[in-house]
């Protein structure tokens, strides 16, 4: 059994001032994928770089407490790569992938943010561009190997992946345009939403993210926006698929899923 996590931290020394390695130690993932770290890599050294055992491998971004992403691992990879190949968006820290290959198997572990439009019609088509630079990458890579994408991706993809989506419908996590573009990307490059797969019909309990403003969080008045994105065979093995909240570590909730495949 392979258990993997994604979190977005909104920050990472936050997130473990608030006891998640804790809570990573009590849960044993064998890896887990992280976004927003919201720190450099000075402020990771000596800190960071392990979480419960767990071996960390990030991209920072230049600004200074913004994005970045990481992955942590107790298997060591055969290969990092980090960034996907675009200036302004890997300045921004948004995709490291780590390579778990064998003579039999390609197999990777992706950690990605994606950016959120919700500040500006600026970011917005910031947002578009990413996800029209990412989307056949995706596909170049479902053609070459097996893997996971686990991350934030900013995007209610049905109107049950989020509590008041009547009034939401003009806003950006869940414009026409963003939900079609998930769409695609599970119909046409046929990668499969594992959580989906396993809860086809969750609506309260799959909210992965409450806004600060208001009661939200209390009312759970919520988003799935959180996803393990995986390749066909690796989805197939997914058994059990579950969204932490009993305790919180930032704005957004731990979304585990346990694979039977080993790496």
């Amino acid at each position: 059994m392979f258990k993997l996590t994604s979190l977005n931290l909104n920050g990472i020394r936050s997130a473990t001032s608030k006891g998640l390695a804790d809570w990573v130690a009590a849960t044993a993932p064998d890896c887990m994928a992280v976004q927003e770290l919201k720190a450099q890599a000075p402020d990771v050294a000596g800190k960071f770089e392990q979480l419960a055992g767990l071996q960390g491998y990030f991209q920072y971004a230049v600004k200074k407490g913004y994005s970045g992403v990481g992955l942590y691992t107790r298997h060591e990879p055969s290969d990092v790569v980090v960034g996907m190949e675009h200036p302004g968006f890997d300045d921004e820290g948004r995709y490291v992938e780590l390579r778990f290959d064998t003579p039999t198997r390609k197999f990777s572990l992706i950690s990605s943010y994606f950016p959120s439009g919700s500040s500006g019609e600026e970011r917005q088509q910031a947002k578009f561009e990413f996800l029209a630079w990412i989307y056949p990458r995706l596909q170049a890579l479902r053609a070459e190997r097996e893997f996971i994408l686990c991350g934030d991706v900013n995007i209610a993809h049905q109107e049950i992946d989020l509590k008041n989506w009547k009034g939401n419908l003009k806003n950006s996590g869940f414009l026409p345009e963003e939900r079609a573009w998930m769409t695609r990307l599970l119909a046409e490059a046929g990668l499969v939403d594992v959580y989906r797969q396993l809860h086809p019909s969750a609506t309260a309990e799959a909210y992965t993210w409450w806004s600060n403003r208001g009661q939200a969080w209390a009312n759970n008045v919520g988003w799935r926006i959180d996803y393990h994105l995986a390749t066909p065979a690796v989805a197939a093995t997914a058994q059990r698929a579950s969204v932490y909240k009993a305790h919180r570590f930032s704005d957004h909730a731990p979304l585990t899923v346990e694979y039977g495949l080993a790496l």
